[in-house]
């Protein structure tokens, strides 16, 4: 899309998902929360933090990588937000990206995620890095992906603390977190199905067509409607038991799963919230008003109470349609 609107400073306030603003307040007032975040930063510092996800990788720039570059500068233009954010890619068959750092935060994309996306797709996932950032979640994401590396428990200076709610909360969060940068990734690249896609790509892969050797082993399709209609039936499926099997499945997990990400874009643009912050009608840089807990707490509560009566509505429509068809079969039964 050679259109996209320059959505001058934008306020992250824009695209900010509600549950992810209740939960990043909720995961500040555990005691000893501030402690954690003090004695991890400065014992990793910004030189540590640099070493331990970019020190075996390189540095994008105008001859190394210059067409991601490019892309790079394009996504920051996009999003009026001032170059000084490193961008680095690292060899890995993993599927991934990261916006970590505490002072001066820069972002990793490992190689297996370039290799799978298409240029546009590729787009949305730096917008997205770049959304961390605009909202300061740098310093809590890269305490979480420190917890994955290094685990919390082996850091010597926390001994005697009580990790387990911080680390429950911290993944919370970072989930909720993740729905708020994927609206940044469609804001940059202002192509809803690019940025699906990317979302069906890291769910299953892309086929790559026939190979050298006429093997051909993925040679097929993918959908973008099929699934959407997969992300409808694991949200709305399931009983009592598949929803704690749910939260159990992603309870030390940093991503929601990709079905849930791409249903959650997909309700964002059909609510029109996306295309009225296209249209201008979003919060600057600068004039946010404050936000009391109470109310990230009632938006989030809101949006779930919508999505479970959605649910139920059409848990009700495949219930009414099954009652017709048992009608019409015993109607048509011969007496």
């Amino acid at each position: 899309m050679a259109d996209r609107k320059v959505l001058t400073q934008i306020s992250p306030t824009a695209w900010e998902h509600p549950a992810d603003r209740a939960a990043l307040q909720t995961l500040r007032a555990i005691p000893g929360f501030d402690e954690v975040v003090r004695k991890i930063a400065s014992f990793f510092g910004e030189r540590g933090v640099r070493h331990l996800f970019a020190g075996n990788a390189v540095r994008v720039g105008p001859r190394q990588r210059p067409k991601l570059y490019a892309l790079y500068g394009e996504v920051l233009e996009t999003m009026d937000w001032p170059a000084g954010n490193e961008l680095y890619v690292t060899q890995t068959p993993t599927v991934n990206a990261m916006a970590v750092g505490f002072d001066k935060p820069f972002i990793v994309i490992n190689s297996g995620l370039l290799g799978l996306l298409e240029r546009e797709e590729q787009r949305t996932i730096l917008g997205h890095e770049l959304g961390h950032i605009m909202s300061g979640h740098t310093t809590y994401t890269t305490m979480a992906l420190i917890l994955l590396t290094v685990g919390l428990r082996n850091l010597p200076f926390l001994a005697g603390m009580a990790l387990l709610p911080i680390e429950l909360a911290l993944f919370e969060w970072y989930r909720k977190s993740e729905l708020s940068s994927d609206r940044a990734g469609l804001l940059s690249g202002q192509d809803p199905t690019a940025a699906m896609m990317a979302e069906l790509k890291m769910a299953g892969g892309k086929p790559r067509g026939v190979g050298a050797e006429g093997l051909g082993l993925d040679d097929d399709e993918i959908n973008l409607d099929e699934f959407l209609v997969q992300a409808e039936e694991y949200e709305t499926g399931g009983t009592a038991i598949d929803s704690v099997f749910k939260f159990l499945n992603v309870a030390f997990q940093t991503h929601p799963f990709h079905t849930v990400r791409a249903a959650e874009l997909h309700r964002w643009v059909r609510s029109g919230a996306y295309y009225r912050i296209l249209e201008g009608d979003y919060p600057r840089r600068g004039s946010e008003p404050e936000r009391p807990l109470s109310q990230d707490y009632a938006e989030a509560g809101t949006y779930y109470e919508q999505q479970a009566r959605q649910a139920m509505d059409q848990v009700g429509d495949v219930l009414v349609r099954a009652r017709d068809a048992f009608t019409q079969a015993v109607r048509g039964r011969p007496k």
